[in-house]
């Protein structure tokens, strides 16, 4: 699909009130495919991959802001206002930022494994991968991906669960990786939740990524939100968890 002048993979399924589903780093729209089956029947279900990610090519330079003005811009191409939004990873501060530019276009959000604005070491810690990507390709930087962002519960007993981490890592474009982070390393704060938005976090107690004060910071700055700690879950929340993670969805939604 055409969104913002390049050409964006989007997976639309089912009918209904508009849920958009943002993946984040180093994921595509196949990380919800639990959650999309679920909520087709009730929903009109939509999937981008993000520039740069899965089969979306990069043919820029993206940001945050970017990526959220190519959600706007692809909401508003499908004729829709007030989606429900769900966010992972990088994708929750891709999907705040949507939310805080364009309100009409959000009329719920679910952030899964939020994450905070990083810290200089973090954002160092994401131009070394983009130059390791660059470098070495997606085989150098997916064990890390998987022995950091999953659960020691996961990996133990989910092994079919990393292997599709590894996969979802290993197949994306090296330079398309690369420059998602490079879009992370230069993130901002998208600035606060507005109060009136029903807001629900959920992430894992083994999250290490988007850890659960993380969520716990952003619902008391909220006022109003639910927060969901999911017991022997990593970073990788609607796979490793994906039962409860849509049952999640589906009462919020």
């Amino acid at each position: 699909m055409n969104v913002n002048g390049k050409e964006l993979a989007v997976a639309i399924d089912g009918e209904g009130p508009a849920v958009l589903l943002v993946h984040g780093l180093g994921g595509t729209s196949n990380f919800y495919q639990v959650q999309a089956d679920a909520l087709a029947g009730s929903f009109q279900v939509i999937r981008p991959d993000l520039e740069g990610s899965g089969r979306s090519p990069a043919v820029g330079h993206p940001s945050i802001d970017s990526y959220a003005e190519d959600l706007a811009a692809l909401l508003d191409g499908l004729g829709l206002t007030g989606a429900r939004v769900v966010g992972h990873s990088m994708g929750t501060l891709v999907v705040r930022a949507l939310a805080a530019k364009r309100p009409d276009l959000v009329s719920s959000l679910v952030l899964l494994g939020a994450v905070r604005e990083p810290a200089e070491a973090g954002r160092q810690a994401q131009r070394d991968r983009a130059a390791v990507l660059r470098e070495k390709g997606t085989a150098a930087v997916a064990p890390g991906v998987v022995a950091n962002a999953l659960s020691e519960t996961t990996r133990r007993e989910r092994p079919e669960v990393a292997a599709f981490v590894r996969e979802l890592v290993m197949r994306q474009d090296a330079e398309g990786y690369a420059r998602s982070c490079e879009a992370l390393a230069g993130a901002g704060d998208p600035g606060p939740i507005d109060q009136a938005l029903p807001l629900l976090l959920i992430t894992g107690d083994d999250d290490k990524v988007g850890p659960p004060e993380a969520s716990q910071e952003l619902a008391d700055a909220h006022g109003n939100a639910r927060v969901e700690i999911l017991p022997g879950v990593g970073h990788w929340t609607a796979l490793e968890a994906a039962g409860p993670v849509t049952d999640l969805l589906r009462s919020f939604l």
